[in-house]
């Protein structure tokens, strides 16, 4: 049998993910408005693909679209981050425990080769971010969920437009590597309900430090 091609990705689809990397990295800064004509001139596109982007972030709560006014970045409010940090908190306890009870001695070592990974990173907060969001994906991966992973994938995305500020406030970097350490120590004991109380605890401190 033939192997069908590969369907390209839409137009849409890479604006999109240009436009998210651009949030993440404060070039587009929260409450902005999002100039239409500048970027669709920018990306050498018209402005049909560039709207159907923003119906994509807009869904994924990134922009938020007024009518005849635009789209803007979304700018979370304390009751955002609250509601996003509990959600986090309900759903990564619970991969936790199912990582707890089923995980092999070989993936547990890779989350342990990921902590250590994390550990080397502390002087610089962006690698940091960015090994601590491994650990916590794989660690999804591992429990075995999809649509669990697909909902914190898209809660995860808004959390990114606060991630700077939950790393800021002094020695929040330190602590939440001690809070990994709780839990990878929790998984290692096989210990379920321990490991669900560590990433709970992980998301309160971390929610702390956001707000």
């Amino acid at each position: 049998m033939a192997t069908a091609p590969l369907t390209p990705r839409p137009l849409y689809e890479e604006v999109a993910e240009q436009l998210r990397q651009r949030i993440f990295r404060r070039a587009l800064e929260p409450g902005s408005w999002i100039d239409e004509l500048k970027i669709a001139e920018e990306f050498g596109i018209s402005r049909t693909p560039l709207r159907e982007a923003l119906k994509v972030l807009a869904a994924e709560g990134l922009v938020t679209m007024k009518v005849r006014r635009g789209a803007y970045v979304t700018e979370v409010s304390d009751k955002d981050l609250h509601d996003v940090y509990h959600l986090l908190a309900l759903l990564e306890s619970d991969a936790a425990r199912v990582v707890a009870e089923s995980a092999t001695d070989a993936q547990l070592r890779e989350l342990e080769a990921l902590h250590a990974e994390l550990a080397a990173s502390v002087a610089d907060r962006d690698r940091f971010f960015g090994v601590n969001e491994r650990f916590h994906m794989r660690l999804l991966e591992l429990a075995d969920n999809r649509w669990r992973n697909q909902m914190v994938a898209d809660l995860r995305k808004v959390m990114k437009l606060n991630r700077h500020n939950s790393l800021l406030r002094q020695g929040r970097i330190e602590e939440s590597l001690r809070e990994h350490a709780d839990i990878l120590a929790a998984l290692s004991a096989r210990d379920a309900e321990g490991a669900a109380r560590a990433m709970q605890d992980h998301f309160s401190r971390g929610l702390r430090a956001a707000a």
